[in-house]
């Protein structure tokens, strides 16, 4: 079974993102994250909904194992779709310039 609260740290993290910016990118108070902490429990689904949509995720995604198959949000399909347009040089170019960001 996931670590919820670990996963979150993890993908927060990913993101350089503190908790407080946590809370502003998904409009959830700092307080009620770090609570999640403190307390050692599990959010609620439309809280970690909310967490989801700011790290720009869907809740299977989150949830997914390596191994799992996910679905994408509709962003991610966009820049997929796009991207397979490109050259194997433009590819490769987008994936150096997105690991700058």
């Amino acid at each position: 079974m996931i670590d919820v609260l670990a996963r979150i740290t993890y993908l927060r993290e990913q993101k350089r993102w503190s908790e407080y910016q946590l809370a502003e990118q998904s409009g959830l108070t700092q307080s009620t994250i770090s609570s999640w902490y403190r307390k050692n429990i599990v959010p609620s689904i439309p809280s970690l909904e909310k967490v989801c949509t700011a790290l720009g995720i869907t809740l299977s995604q989150f949830f997914a194992e390596d191994s799992e198959s996910f679905s994408m949000t509709s962003s991610q399909k966009k820049l997929l779709e796009e991207s397979s347009r490109l050259t194997p040089t433009q590819q490769n170019a987008l994936i150096a310039f997105f690991k700058t960001l």
